[in-house]
């Protein structure tokens, strides 16, 4: 049995969420194809305190709202008895009732989320002995492979384009991904 540690955030839900809040917001028309990096403030041409201030309203209804990403609960359906799912995320953790209820909403199981309030995800992976991660940030993705020396699953999206190790494995949706471990699996035993 792997334990997966996966992200919520653009991995399990949509990496497209955010992008109707943020428009209207602040009066702007991109598309998904213009998140070209994953720091907001410099796509949208804000400053930290105005996203966060942004966030501390917002982060709670579009968790709520959040749609899930394309296959997710298909595959993390057929996972569920034969891998442990171990949500990491950098979700402030104030925001757990949210997610438990999202969670509950999308009818997707789980045996353990976890936010960390931080992009950093390192001791997290360690201390829950994560087999594989899944994740869309670029940097976060790179670290976990390379300090832990675990495969790491990226979803590809706009902002994550830049060169990846090895151990880091671009797939499209869920169902590459579950192809990716199942054929790892295979080579494993």
């Amino acid at each position: 049995m792997l334990r997966l540690g996966i992200d919520i955030d653009g991995t399990v839900t949509d990496p497209q969420t955010f992008l109707p809040y943020l428009n209207h917001s602040f009066k702007k028309s991109l598309t998904y194809q213009d998140l070209t990096q994953y720091d907001l403030t410099k796509i949208y041409n804000i400053t930290d305190a105005d996203f966060w201030s942004w966030m501390d309203e917002f982060e709670p209804i579009i968790y709520k709202e959040a749609p899930l990403a394309l296959h997710a609960k298909e595959v993390l359906d057929e996972w569920k008895d034969t891998h442990q799912l171990m949500f990491i995320s950098a979700r402030r953790k104030h925001l757990i009732e949210i997610t438990n209820q999202w969670f509950k909403d999308k009818d997707l199981f789980y045996h353990h989320i976890e936010l960390i309030g931080s992009h950093d995800k390192l001791a997290a992976v360690k201390e829950n002995n994560i087999s594989i991660f899944f994740e869309d940030k670029h940097d976060n993705a790179c670290m976990i492979n390379e300090e832990h020396g675990i495969p790491v699953i990226l979803f590809n999206t706009p902002y994550n384009q830049d060169p990846v190790p090895k151990g880091v494995i671009r797939v499209n949706d869920w169902r590459e991904a579950k192809n990716w471990v199942q054929q790892w699996t295979e080579i494993k035993i």
